[in-house]
């Protein structure tokens, strides 16, 4: 018997009016067993197609029942036409709701009432022939399911009477409170037909917001990701009621952020390592944890799907995109999928709910909601919850993952540190290795070249003073020059030696208390010829008591004096005049030396105190010597822990000051230091 009655309509609906009718075709496929085959926009999201992303539908086909709902988004007319039918009391509870409570509930409500659908459904079997052929025609590379659509377009007929006016009754259920209102009814019942749907949706998204809250505490309070994982699925499966919550993980190539878990197997061990997904996109993964109603749900931990996931299916990028996945009997919305319905029954699953993990605009994984059993309709409030459930977890990944880089450069860092500092401490080694061979070969040469030097000197000295015979005076200038010579090689090796003292920590000073102003007046004596020759006046400026007394080793305050007024003198031109300054400045002896010599340009007096330094160049050089003058000062200076500094004006002259401590707590320090080295 069949029914020519047609309730096919085409108008605007709200979302979830539309989503009630979807659900009453799909209880009328369930009622027609294995015979009906249901397609949903959802169902083809594992199939490449050609279909819009705004279109959604219903059709259900089989030879006594068959019935196509589909529709378009329409928003901003649809919600101004819809806002205008809400009632004066239903605005007044709307608004006081959303005053009264700072929450998304208001909004979820307002948004789900404001969204409207351009829906039309029908039972004309010409038309459901026709939208079956616009569907083949859509699929891409899939002959099983366009033999299968084509297969069921032969079957449809005019519906059965009985099942047409069942399916009437359960029509006009759902439209008739939206089209029809019972101004007695709602005046009696104000409350319950308005009040109570408010708060009940109220209630729900209380519950949610502190469900989401305690997962955000616990992101924010722990690092482990292993952790915040299983706590998080756990949760959320008894939130849920689902049989099992499970994480899938798409397998990657790079930067493992996460360890094994630790825990048995029915806690969700983690038995692959976190990785963030860096390389190019693989479909290919595993179940890497799970959350069971009860032991007698089959675990899926560690299972992977090798077969049925199509690599270049356009689902992967509606799952980047944020796109959540509700599938309500996977028996009838993977008809045309039957390697992937294979798969969902081996493991169990007879309703899912899918939201995906996205992490830095790649897709990590998938949060899924397994029921087991039976078929489950999945309400908005859900998907909206598993999707920011979804969300919290990136933002873990994330955190997750800035942890790491920290660790990793943390660790990289050190490394370099570590390689450096060894660097640094091998070429120091080498360095002195090479100081020290220096050193002993110079003091050995020295001394081999000293004992030598000393009979020139001494024979050269004897036979000027006693002569063996007469001598022109020719020849008393040879041997004059000889004897010279000598003497000022002698000086400069045991400059050498003294150096190699200095550099090898062997140098001691000998302390004791001697008048500081006796000695300056020898050494002004000492250099007086000199200074006569160079027509350079050498003046002396005491500013202490003849009976000032240092405290030092004077052999070197005196080979420190002769330094730099022999310096002084050699470095300044005929008619100036270098001055000897000695004065006490708290406790300490201050001696300085100043010229009108030539002067040291200011980019060379970092220079001055280094070892063999000339500031001339050596093929132009006016003055002898080596250059291990002002380096011998600087030392001795610096045993007696004191300072010398330099001031100096090119062309103008130069100013040597000199600090040495005048007390026996220093000057016994000094003597120790000596000895230690």
């Amino acid at each position: 018997m069949s029914s020519s009655q047609d309730l096919s309509f085409h108008q605007l609906l709200p979302l979830t009016i539309f989503q009630q009718l979807g659900q009453l075709l799909q209880q009328m496929a369930q009622e027609l067993g294995n015979e009906a085959l249901i397609v949903t926009e959802e169902a083809l999201v594992s199939i490449p197609t050609r279909l819009e992303a705004t279109d959604k539908f219903t059709l259900v086909v089989s030879q006594q029942f068959s019935a196509l709902l589909v529709a378009e988004r329409r928003l901003e007319a649809g919600a101004r036409r819809h806002r205008e039918d809400l009632t004066l009391k239903e605005s007044i509870i709307l608004n006081s709701v959303n005053s009264e409570f700072d929450t998304e509930a208001y909004v979820t409500l307002h948004e789900r009432n404001s969204e409207l659908l351009n829906a039309k459904l029908t039972f004309e079997p010409e038309a459901i022939a026709e939208f079956l052929q616009h569907l083949n025609g859509c699929l891409e590379d899939n002959s099983l399911a366009r033999a299968t659509l084509a297969r069921y377009s032969q079957v449809i007929q005019p519906n059965n009477a009985t099942l047409q006016g069942k399916f009437t009754l359960m029509l006009l259920s759902v439209l008739a409170p939206s089209s029809h209102q019972n101004d007695e009814q709602e005046s009696i019942y104000p409350f319950v037909s308005v009040c109570q749907p408010v708060e009940e949706a109220l209630h729900q998204q209380i519950a949610h917001e502190r469900l989401l809250n305690q997962v955000t505490t616990q992101i924010r309070q722990s690092l482990e990701l292993p952790i915040i994982i299983s706590n998080v699925v756990e949760r959320v499966r008894e939130f849920l009621q689902v049989d099992r919550l499970v994480v899938y993980q798409f397998e990657q190539q790079e930067s493992v952020i996460g360890e094994q878990g630790a825990g048995s197997r029915e806690q969700g061990i983690f038995d692959s390592a976190f990785r963030i997904p860096h390389s190019a996109f693989s479909t290919q993964g595993c179940v890497i944890y799970e959350a069971r109603a009860s032991k007698s749900i089959d675990s899926v931990l560690n299972y992977r799907e090798e077969n049925c996931f199509v690599p270049a299916s356009g689902c992967w990028e509606k799952y980047r995109q944020g796109f959540t996945l509700a599938i309500a009997d996977v028996d009838k919305a993977y008809v045309l999928s039957s390697c992937l319905l294979a798969f969902l029954q081996k493991i169990q699953v007879r309703a899912k709910l899918i939201a995906p993990i996205v992490f830095q605009q790649q897709l990590w994984g998938l949060l899924i909601a397994h029921q087991c059993y039976e078929p489950r309709s999945w309400q908005e409030n859900e998907k909206n919850l598993l999707r920011r459930i979804a969300e919290q977890l990136a933002l873990a990944i994330y955190q997750e993952e800035l942890m790491r880089s920290l660790k990793l450069e943390k660790q990289t860092l050190e490394q370099r540190v570590i390689e450096r500092t060894q660097a640094l401490h091998d070429a120091l080694l080498a360095a002195q290795a090479a100081s020290r061979a220096k050193s002993e070969f110079l003091a050995t040469m020295s001394h081999e070249l000293r004992t030598p030097l000393t009979s020139v000197i001494g024979m050269s000295s004897t036979l000027l003073r006693w002569p063996l015979g007469e001598m022109s005076q020719r020849q008393r200038q040879f041997l004059q020059t000889i004897h010279d010579s000598g003497e000022h090689l002698l000086a400069l090796i045991n400059d050498i030696l003294e150096l190699t003292q200095f550099e090898s920590g062997k140098a001691v000073l000998n302390l004791s208390e001697f008048a500081l102003a006796q000695l300056a007046e020898a050494s002004l004596r000492s250099l007086s010829d000199r200074a006569t020759r160079q027509a350079v006046n050498i003046m002396l400026d005491l500013k202490i008591s003849p009976d000032y007394r240092l405290f030092a080793d004077p052999q070197r305050v005196s080979q420190i004096l002769w330094n730099l007024l022999s310096n002084a003198i050699k470095f300044t031109p005929e008619g100036g005049e270098a001055t000897l300054r000695i004065w006490s400045e708290n406790d300490f002896a201050v001696i300085q030396v100043e010229d009108t010599g030539i002067g040291i340009a200011e980019e060379h007096l970092p220079l001055i105190f280094e070892k063999f330094q000339q500031l001339d160049s050596p093929y132009q050089r006016r003055s002898d010597g080596t250059g291990l003058g002002l380096a011998l000062t600087k030392q001795l200076v610096e045993l007696h822990q004191g300072r010398i500094e330099v001031e100096s004006t090119l062309g103008t002259g130069s100013i040597f000051t000199v600090w040495l401590p005048n007390n026996r707590e220093q000057g016994a320090g000094s003597r120790e230091q000596g000895k230690e080295n």
